[in-house]
Parts: C-alpha cells; structure tokens; sequence
C-alpha cells in the first residue's frame, strides 16, 4: 500500500520557503511513519497550497491565509487516520506552534 504524500506549494517571491518547511518538519515530526513524502514545491504568484495525494487541503486566497499547525496535523489526521489522537492538539484550547 502506497502512504499518503504531501505536498506543500509556496510562493518564492514572497519568501515563504521558511514557512513551508517549518510545516513540512511539524508534519513529518507528527506522521513520519505514517506519510510516503512531504514535499516543497516552489512557485510564484503568491501560491501556498497544501495538497495531500493531489486533493487541496489549504489554500492561502482561498481559505485566508495560512494555517495553524494544530489545523494543518488536525485535516491531515483527519484524511489518513481519523482514529488517531494528537493528544494536547485534540484538547480544548490545544495550540499548534
């Protein structure tokens, strides 16, 4: 069984390369065993998308903005194990950050 792969999509004239790969590093930190790749995609234009096996999961013009890491591990668990318990992040008022 093929694992879920991530991709995150940034735009490089907006200097969010740093942005992707702090997501990409919490991402892999929380599923590593769990997700076939993460990867950076560059852009321009202002793009930043997050895709998991090419579905969109965020996308900045969309759904304003970026997302919180508690969100972003929250939609991903929810896609690959909905079962899973991210522990503080699943308690009430559990930041991601």
């Amino acid at each position: 069984m093929t694992k879920p792969a991530v991709k995150i999509a940034y735009c490089t004239q907006c200097n969010w390369l740093l942005r992707s790969g702090w997501m990409a590093q919490e991402l892999l930190s929380t599923f590593g065993q769990d997700l076939g790749s993460v990867t950076l995609v560059p852009g321009t234009g202002g793009i930043f998308e997050i895709r998991l096996d090419g579905d969109l999961l965020w996308e900045r013009k969309r759904d304003g903005g970026f997302p919180d890491v508690k969100t972003l591990k929250q939609m991903v668990r929810d896609r690959i194990d909905p079962a899973r318990d991210l522990g503080h992040l699943d308690r009430a008022g559990g930041g991601g950050g």
